[in-house]
């Protein structure tokens, strides 16, 4: 008769377990920050160091391995992204928002791009795409004064002028410089708010 697996073999083998986990999250992580929007799970699986049946064996589909990658990112971010604006005035307040997204976007640029690619073929994706719009739009929202809320059309502006879309047209479409979005981003909010009350 075989000896039954004793505790630490178990432990061993959950340890491996998560080591293989981990090194695929890296792998997609490594391979989509490098610009690879779209890449295979046999691309992955060759960057990790495993078989392909071990990414599938620990990820039912590719959904759920980009959702691994996304907390991942979110982790990183949002921190930044919750931390109050500095600011004396609402204006001010909505130009460090400005200025701290374009870090954040900076960062998450590819994985993002990646992300939004495979949303109209995945409903998490889409779902999770949803809530993140809500979230810039809350955050920035919630430091305008009821007077400027009231201009549904200039608030929408604002949250335009203020997304991820903008700064990927940008910085990826368009090719600036980072300091070059960053400053267009920051004369079109300038513009926005200029015709908008003090309070």
């Amino acid at each position: 008769m075989t000896a039954r697996p004793t505790a630490q073999h178990a432990d061993g083998r959950r340890e491996r377990s998560r080591s293989s986990r981990s090194k695929i999250v890296a792998a997609l992580l490594d391979l989509v920050g490098k610009g690879e929007v779209a890449p295979s799970a046999a691309g992955v699986a060759e960057v990790a160091g495993v078989g392909l049946r071990s990414v599938f064996r620990h990820f039912d589909d590719m959904d759920e391995l980009y959702r691994e990658m996304g907390e991942a990112i979110e982790t990183q971010v949002m921190p930044i992204i919750l931390e109050p604006p500095t600011g004396a005035t609402w204006r001010e307040k909505l130009f460090d928002i400005a200025d701290r997204r374009a870090m954040v976007f900076e960062t998450i640029l590819p994985y993002r791009i990646s992300a939004n690619l495979k949303r109209f073929q995945s409903p998490y994706l889409m779902q999770d795409y949803r809530r993140t719009l809500r979230l810039e739009q809350e955050t920035a929202e919630a430091h305008l004064p009821l007077a400027v809320k009231a201009d549904v059309v200039g608030t929408r502006g604002l949250n335009v002028i203020l997304s991820f879309q903008t700064w990927r047209l940008l910085r990826h479409d368009q090719e600036l410089p980072f300091e070059d979005a960053k400053a267009v981003v920051r004369r079109l909010l300038s513009d926005a708010i200029s015709s908008m009350p003090e309070d």
